[in-house]
């Protein structure tokens, strides 16, 4: 009635909540409301008028921690050894939340342990572009990861999670040798397999002639290796396993990833350039004592910023809203100069 005034009606599902239960929810109809009024309004409903609450609605409103004021391993700035996650950082209280009290979790037992914090980047993990996001940006409202955030998402796979975090899990302590031996066979095996997929050659004149013309393959005359065959967009392991008994013979999980990085791989390499270039101001780590008040060339405006948002690297500084890439250069010639180089 208040944001919508102009609709004269709204939809709602009544939902089961189980197979042995009379409970229902009724999506779509969230309220903080009174528990007089809400009584009013469920059974003004048509069908609903003799039901039941068994629980009411309710709103919850909390406070949060501006997250400019935490390093990208959720440790606060002004506070060494505090470590926040979850909803006191800006964000949702769902994926988002448990992906913090991970990371955050995992950065102080690292302190305790005297180790470096695990820091995932942006090209890492969804975790790494949230993280960074906040950061560097901070949250006006309740913070939602949407894939549409990361810039890098053909990296960002589901089909290669292990081959982006394994390792690193690994080198912390929260994978078991078990576990990391059966992930670097299947490692290999799929590096054996690539390498032999570029070697296998298809020779037109010894393959059956229904094969290339199902592909359209006839009149080719130069011989294809199979990976230039699993390029093709209509072409597929199970297609190829006509010729070539032996790539069923591999893991499914394995294959799958290997027509992907096929396929795919002109892009990838695209995006993993733009990450090597990102990675050089990754890479340069600003002090925390570093004077941007006052810091010539630099205007006003962004001198505020970055005292404001106090970035860990330059790579964090180039995303601050309103720090352009001219002042990146700037404090890039002032970290030389202060570091003596």
């Amino acid at each position: 009635m208040v944001r919508f005034p102009e609709k004269d009606r709204h939809q709602t599902f009544i939902e089961p909540e189980g197979l042995d239960t009379v409970e229902v929810y009724p999506s779509g109809l969230s309220t903080s409301l009174p528990i007089d009024v809400q009584w009013k309004f469920y059974r003004s409903i048509a069908g609903l008028e003799r039901v039941e609450i068994m629980r009411p609605a309710y709103a919850i409103e909390y406070d949060y921690v501006d997250p400019i004021q935490l390093h990208a391993s959720l440790e606060t700035k002004p506070a060494r050894n505090l470590y926040h996650a979850g909803q006191i950082n800006g964000t949702s209280g769902y994926e988002e939340a448990a992906a913090q009290g991970l990371l955050a979790g995992i950065n102080a037992a690292l302190r305790v342990q005297g180790r470096e914090p695990l820091i995932l980047g942006r090209n890492d993990a969804y975790i790494g572009v949230m993280i960074d996001d906040l950061v560097t940006m901070g949250s006006k409202e309740p913070y939602r990861m949407f894939t549409s955030r990361a810039e890098y998402r053909l990296l960002l796979r589901e089909d290669n999670a292990d081959l982006r975090l394994r390792e690193r899990g690994y080198e912390i302590g929260l994978v078991r040798d078990e576990e990391y031996g059966i992930f670097l066979r299947k490692k290999e095996m799929i590096k054996e397999e690539l390498q032999r997929l570029r070697q296998e050659k298809l020779l037109p004149s010894q393959v059956d002639v229904d094969f290339l013309e199902d592909f359209d393959l006839k009149g080719v005359q130069n011989a294809l290796t199979y990976e230039q065959l699993l390029r093709r967009p209509d072409f597929t392991s199970s297609d190829l396993s006509r010729i070539d008994e032996k790539i069923m013979e591999t893991p499914a999980d394995v294959r799958e990833q290997v027509e992907i990085q096929i396929k795919y791989q002109g892009y990838i390499d695209r995006q993993l350039e733009q990450v090597g270039r990102a990675k050089k101001l990754e890479h340069t780590k600003i002090p925390q004592d570093m004077q941007y008040m006052g810091l010539p060339g630099l205007s006003a405006e962004v001198q505020e910023k970055l005292h404001k948002f106090k970035p860990d690297t330059l790579g964090q500084a180039s995303r601050i809203p309103g720090v352009t890439p001219a002042a990146i250069t700037i404090l890039s010639i002032a970290l030389k100069s202060r570091s003596g180089q």
